[in-house]
């Protein structure tokens, strides 16, 4: 059940989905649409300005959940930052759900602003859990104090809600114990959480409580007159209604909050219906349109900036005072990262906007204005063509989200047509207006949708369908309400009058459920890529000038031979990847500046669903995991690299003796630390090709691959050797004199960057990578002779990180030691368990701790390893097509 999850749960929405509307049509029975229509205008402006006023306190509390989580953390965010991050996510999650929700923006902000990935889960679990004691501690009272009854009809074993009640206190309770006692964290579904301070943990739960008081009062002064409810017994059932709301999993909790309410409260159907269609304009969709004219806004000002400024010129001084230059500086960064995802949910809206609208009958009046206005035909092909329109913005929204430049362009266009049909089908006025603000806000958003691609290449997630199946949905239930009167038969489909409603609607439904079928059939037989070539010489080339300008040693890989690549629209960056199994596998994050790395990334995961594999990213960093977020991915940690600081390295101090003994021991036996240059390397490979194959038959070992270098002779001439060279006929060791530091290692081993001479012989071996602009240092392939002396590539290592030092790198990069660093909480996730178990009993299929060890001799920094792919059993079939690969193929992997 857990593996298959995150197919489940979309399930489980449609089928909660399906009973809510269910039971709301079996509530509904006794009335009629236009009844409904009519109570809006009950509904005074000074109530609708008033829910308003509520909706933006509420929203301005929201930030609380954000700073206390922040502050939980520790890390240091100025309240701009917390502010715009807490405003759009609750902007984006309360009304899109978790499909086109806030969550992957949050994260991409708190990471852009230097969060590591632990301390966003911790944060994300600190709100999340302020937000269910807050529900508890409030529900828990008005349940208690002000109960109401539970209908009969339910069958349920309670007649009221006070049992329900003392159940939630005694939760919060529990929860405020444990802030008071408890030191140690505990577990939560896979994750270990540290109880905040009791102090933290009340003012949580009050902001909590005070977000759901203000949320409740948007609603209650929308409520007709005659509710016959005070406003705690009220906030008592919306709590209801939003518990109930948050276990179905329903975006936005529609048509089940709306249930709970109707079934719960004693006043009229007609005008509570009216107050909740209001309240769900005023508290979710105001707020998805403000932030998305903030973002507009803001990219409309960088575009008449870059208009009026001088090619070269940055400075705007002359434009703004500068602390709204500041603040826009500011929002500009933020907005690459909000605008892409706050479009895409909003031109679903939009698509859901227009499917819905052609499922409704017109206004009084208004067909009397068209019939004088316009002919037959345009209203019938209008009505149709709004509902066409409305399932092209539904799948182009899922185009959007991949930053799709073609998706951009069409939805302008259908949005730009949407406006006319919306006049012409029924002057639905209200609708084109909002159309048109739409239309106008996202036209300064260009610059976000950049991306050549197929508009059918994203893959039809779960999510997606689930979002899909709950829109048609809700029109066929629209449909079956509004025309209830209608008796159906066969000759509907053919009436064609201008008050001809119901015939309208159930063509322009049919349409939409063709639109989407066709779509389907399309994706299914699209045809699917073979397993791409490896690269061309001119591919090649450019690779290696994108590998040059990487600060990233890891790079280097690309230049195996064993890889295939998927490049940036803008040719500045690269995703270099295997292929194993029903799997495509990137080894490290993509090459290459970070905007066009981000763009290979979505083209290789693009690619992987074109073709129908497993997409899978190896050994990323963690300051890129909210791009894997972003795509869906389940994150797995691999273990953890070691970096050494060189700007301070010594071998001075006590914990520095392995190492001054292993030099002094290399001192003792005349070994010697050498730079080959390229261009001399070819003159040695022979020797070298002679140590590399004795290296491999004292390990029984086979060359790998992937992740590892092998010995390929193209591969090791791109790059300057180590080596540790001895005489051939012992001689005693001369220390450099005075006035020859330069090739004068500290201790007293030279360090000669020549050939080496007839009178010594190279006993051990390592290629240099180099990462530009001398950020990292590093080795890939270390081979040395059987009957070398003890701890020779040690001496390696350390002679490297010498010179790395004096040549002024940042780092020194030993490799990943795998398994180290994961959780082994005996209550952990399953993989931190098994991961755990293997680095400290695996010692036979890998020297686990023995490796991690060795590289704790040099006292690096380690550095988090992720692998990211699809959740479920995708992410077990990736673990072994990633073991297979890296291994150099199952038989080689077998035998070892």
């Amino acid at each position: 059940m857990k593996q298959h999850s995150h197919a489940l749960k979309p399930l489980a929405t449609i089928v909660f989905f399906a009973i809510a509307l269910y039971l709301l049509h079996h509530e509904f029975k006794q009335y009629k649409i236009h009844d409904i229509a009519s109570s809006f205008r009950a509904i005074p402006i000074t109530a609708v300005l008033a829910a308003l006023f509520f909706t933006v306190c509420n929203y301005t509390v929201m930030i609380g959940y954000d700073w206390l989580g922040v502050k939980l953390v520790k890390h240091p965010l100025t309240f701009k930052q917390i502010s715009i991050a807490a405003l759009i996510y609750y902007a984006m999650s309360n009304s899109l759900g978790v499909l086109f929700g806030g969550t992957p923006v949050r994260v991409r902000l708190y990471s852009g602003w230097g969060m590591s990935g632990a301390e966003i889960m911790r944060l994300i679990v600190f709100i999340g859990t302020a937000f269910w004691i807050g529900l508890f501690c409030l529900g828990g009272l008005l349940f208690v104090v002000t109960p109401f009854d539970i209908p009969v009809r339910f069958n349920l074993p309670l007649s009221n809600s006070r049992p329900l009640g003392f159940i939630m206190l005694a939760l919060a309770g529990s929860f405020f114990v444990l802030c008071a006692l408890r030191r140690n964290p505990i577990h939560i579904h896979g994750v270990n959480f540290q109880p905040p301070p009791l102090g933290i943990g009340l003012a949580q739960a009050g902001v909590a409580m005070l977000d759901f008081l203000l949320a409740s009062a948007a609603l209650f002064v929308l409520l007709p007159a005659d509710a016959g409810i005070g406003f705690l017994p009220f906030t008592a059932i919306f709590l209801l209604a939003i518990i109930v709301a948050l276990l179905s999993h329903v975006p936005g909790g529609l048509g089940v909050l709306e249930l709970v309410l109707i079934t719960m409260l004693p006043q009229s159907l007609n005008g509570l219906v009216a107050s909740l269609l209001v309240f769900r304009v005023v508290y979710y969709l105001l707020p998805l349109l403000m932030a998305l004219l903030g973002i507009s806004v803001v990219s409309l000002r960088k575009m008449v900036l870059e208009r009026l400024t001088s090619p070269g010129q940055a400075d705007d001084s002359a434009l703004a005072p500068e602390g709204v230059r500041h603040t826009a500086t500011f929002l500009t960064a933020a907005a690459n990262v909000i605008a892409p995802r706050l479009v895409t949910g909003a031109i679903f809206v939009a698509g859901l906007i227009l499917l819905l609208s052609g499922s409704l009958p017109a206004a009084d009046g208004r067909m009397k204005l068209l019939r004088d206005a316009m002919p037959l035909p345009l209203v019938e092909i209008s009505h149709l063509a709004g509902s066409i329109i409305g399932a092209l913005l539904l799948i182009l929204a899922r185009a959007l989200q991949r930053r799709i430049d073609a998706a951009w362009t069409l939805t302008i266009g259908l949005l730009g047509v949407g406006i006319i049909v919306s006049l012409t089908k029924g002057f639905d006025y209200e609708e084109a207006i909002v159309l048109s603000i739409l239309l106008l806000m996202i036209l300064p958003c260009r610059r976000y949708f950049y991306r050549k691609g197929n508009l059918l290449s994203p893959s039809i997630s779960i999510g997606w369908l689930a979002s899909v199946a709950i829109a048609l949905g809700l029109s066929l239930w629209l449909i079956l309400f509004a025309y209830r009167h209608v008796e159906y038969s066969d000759q509907l489909w053919w009436e064609f009058a201008y008050q001809g409603d119901a015939p309208r609607s159930l063509r322009a439904l049919l349409s939409a459920a063709v639109v989407f079928a066709l779509v389907a059939v399309a994706k299914l037989l699209h045809s699917r890529p073979a397993e791409p070539p490896l690269p061309t010489e001119a591919e090649m080339a450019e690779v290696e000038s994108i590998v040059k300008s990487a600060e990233s040693t890891v790079a280097n890989l690309a230049l195996l031979g064993d890889k295939r690549f998927i490049f940036s629209d803008d040719r500045k960056a690269v995703a270099m990847f295997g292929c194993e199994g029903r799997s495509w596998i990137t080894m490290s994050d993509p090459i290459g500046p970070e905007e066009s790395a981000d763009d290979a990334a979505w083209k290789f995961r693009e690619g992987c669903d074109a073709a129908g594999v497993v997409p899978v990213f190896y050994q990323v960093s963690e300051e890129y995991l909210a791009r894997y977020i972003e795509m869906g991915m389940t994150m797995l940690k691999l273990g953890e690299e070691g970096r050494v600081p060189l700007e301070n390295f010594s071998l001075e101090g006590s914990h520095r003796k392995d190492l001054r003994r292993t030099k002094k021991k290399s001192d003792e036996a005349g070994l010697k630390f050498k730079i080959i240059p390229r261009e001399n390397v070819a003159a040695i490979m022979p020797r070298l090709k002679e140590i590399s194959d004795a290296w491999l038959k004292d390990k029984s070992a086979g060359e790998k691959g992937f992740s590892l270098g092998f010995f390929e002779e193209g591969y090791v001439a791109h790059y300057d050797i180590a080596v540790i060279v001895r005489p051939t006929v012992p001689e005693p060791y001369e220390s450099s004199g005075p006035g020859n530091h330069s090739d004068a290692m500290p201790g007293g081993l030279r360090h000669d960057v020549d050939q080496t001479n007839a009178a010594e012989k190279v006993i051990a071996f390592a290629n240099v990578l180099r990462g530009a602009n001398k950020h990292e240092l590093s080795i890939d392939l270390m081979r040395y002779l059987p009957d070398a002396p003890h701890g020779v590539m040690e001496l390696l290592l350390l002679e490297l990180m010498l010179l790395g030092q004096r040549e002024g790198f940042r780092y020194f990069s030993l490799g990943m030691a795998p398994l180290s660093g994961v959780d082994s909480h005996r209550l952990g996730p399953l993989w931190n368990r098994l991961s755990s178990l293997m680095f400290h009993h695996g010692e036979h299929f890998y020297n686990f701790k023995g490796l991690r060890a060795y590289k704790d001799k040099f006292d690096p920094e380690w550095i988090p390893k992720y692998l990211a792919a699809p959740g479920g059993v995708a992410t077990a079939r990736a673990l072994t097509d990633v073991t297979t690969l890296i291994s150099g193929g199952l038989g080689k992997m077998l035998h070892r």
